[in-house]
């Protein structure tokens, strides 16, 4: 993803205008910063380019989904369904709120299949997160459709999927909540960091407070005399990474024209090959462009194509075997093995019951991901890599389809 590549003077600019001031901490300080409000311009602006009404900046990625799982007031007994095709942070957010991470099948877009998320859904559960994976929108609609029917929060993991949108709208912002990370492989970058955005002013609020140790941040009184309405945690963004977000925002749709230019002849080749079959985008969908997912006829296939395009330099990632996106490779997390020595709620009466997580309990998902390969595509790519890349497409399929 190509934020970490395009770094320059735009943000050599906004960092010194922190600099100057001497002032890191994103509240307080009127006097000495001097109208230098990094973060908050940062969320104001990421919000208006969303399209949404309210954004709050966090410290990361995974921060965002924490923060927002207990705006949504989603806690212990709780259950949430998401995909097991995801960062493992998503899990980890859920388990860090206390509630129990209720894995669904993907389908061909390698998101979250809206018919495997209602066979989820029991009278334990709160909420659903569907991911964004690499760029491309999930069903984001139908699901939509199944949680309102059921009272079922939504909260949408756009971590990798900054720009996409599904019929205009923005990913992040059709759900109850969106979160997004910004850390140094998205598609823009503030080193760590992370946003949530909504529409609901009540759900800003609580994720407002909960991120910053519970301050209500009441502009009529010092910092230290604020109220709390409930106990929060530090999740805070600071200046330098708000002066980072704001130059890469300003950015990001000429990155994405970027990203889909250089994966046009690409993609273009891969379409022309008999026996590759090109990721489901939804209807209405616009990815990101920063990846180029495609699947092969079968496993054994997958990885020979994999095997010989590496020979010729050109990198193509196999999910299946990866161990932090794929929840069958996850094995502390199957062996529920958290920090605490005690039970958690993963399983136990706290939860109303064990669940039993395992390697074989997404068949579909494993036969999916058997088959795909991943392409990313650098941001920074002239035309000589781009031939290259073609022919060693080509050159590739002869020899393996």
């Amino acid at each position: 993803m190509p934020g970490h590549e395009w770094m320059g003077e735009l943000e050599k600019e906004q960092i010194g205008e922190v600099l100057e001031t001497g002032v890191l901490f994103r509240y307080e300080f009127e006097t000495e910063r001097k109208g230098v409000y990094k973060v908050r311009e940062f969320e104001e602006k990421f919000a208006r380019y969303n399209g949404a009404v309210y954004a709050h900046a966090v410290s990361s990625g995974s921060a965002a989904l924490r923060v927002a799982l207990a705006a949504l007031d989603v806690g212990h007994g709780d259950e949430v369904v998401t995909q097991g095709f995801t960062f493992i942070a998503t899990y980890e957010a859920i388990i860090e709120a206390g509630a129990v991470p209720v894995p669904a099948e993907i389908d061909d877009t390698l998101n979250m299949d809206p018919a495997d998320f209602e066979k989820k859904i029991t009278d334990r559960t709160k909420a659903v997160i569907p991911v964004h994976m690499l760029g491309s929108p999930a069903r984001i609609q139908e699901i939509i459709e199944i949680a309102r029917k059921r009272n079922i929060k939504i909260l949408e993991d756009t971590a990798q999927a900054v720009g996409a949108a599904v019929g205009g709208k923005k990913l992040g912002t059709w759900g109850d909540m969106g979160a997004y990370s910004f850390d140094f492989y998205k598609t823009i970058t503030t080193g760590e960091g992370g946003m949530v955005v909504t529409n609901d002013r009540d759900l800003y609020i609580r994720a407002s407070e909960y991120a910053d140790h519970g301050h209500d941040h009441n502009p009529n009184v010092g910092r230290a005399l604020e109220g709390r309405n409930f106990l929060g945690f530090n999740y805070r963004m600071m200046e330098l990474q708000g002066a980072l977000g704001v130059a890469q925002l300003s950015k990001v749709d000429e990155m994405i024209l970027r990203q889909k230019q250089n994966q046009s002849m690409i993609r273009e080749t891969l379409e022309s090959i008999d026996g590759i079959t090109m990721r489901a985008l939804p209807e209405d969908g616009k990815d990101s462009y920063t990846h180029i997912c495609f699947y092969l006829p079968d496993a054994e296939k997958a990885l020979a194509f994999q095997k010989r395009l590496a020979q010729d330099g050109v990198n193509a990632v196999y999910f299946k075997n990866n161990f932090w996106h794929y929840l069958a490779n996850w094995q502390h997390f199957i062996e529920k093995k958290t920090a605490w020595t005690h039970p958690h709620p993963l399983g136990g009466p706290i939860s109303g019951g064990d669940i039993r997580y395992s390697s074989e309990m997404l068949p579909k998902t494993d036969a999916l991901l058997a088959r795909a390969l991943v392409m990313p595509v650098p941001l920074q790519m002239d035309e000589e890599r781009i031939r290259q890349m073609v022919m060693a497409l080509q050159s590739t399929a002869e020899e393996v389809l």
